[in-house]
C-alpha cells in the first residue's frame, strides 16, 4: 500500500471511538476552543449553541483534530 492509498483510505470508527472523539471535541469547544468549520451566526443559532452539535458537524466534515490509536495484534510464534 502506497502513501497515496493510505491517505484515501476511509477510517471507520466504532461507536465507542466516535463517542469519545465527539465528547472530547465538545469539551474543547465548551472551554473556548475555536471552531474548525465556518459557521454563521444563524448556523450557530440553528444548533442551539450546543458544543456537541458543533463537534458533530466538524466530525462529519472530517476535520476533528483527534486521532485513535489502535493496538496491533501480537504475532503468534
Amino acid at each position: 500500500m502506497t502513501t497515496k492509498d493510505k491517505e484515501e483510505e476511509i477510517v471507520e470508527y466504532t461507536k465507542f471511538e466516535k463517542a469519545r472523539i465527539l465528547g472530547s471535541r465538545a469539551l474543547q469547544i465548551s472551554m473556548g476552543a475555536p471552531f474548525l468549520i465556518k459557521l454563521t451566526e444563524k448556523d450557530i443559532e440553528n444548533v442551539g449553541y450546543n458544543p456537541l452539535e458543533i463537534a458533530k458537524l466538524e466530525f462529519e466534515e472530517g476535520i476533528v483534530p483527534i486521532t485513535v490509536k489502535r493496538p496491533f495484534p501480537k504475532k503468534a510464534k
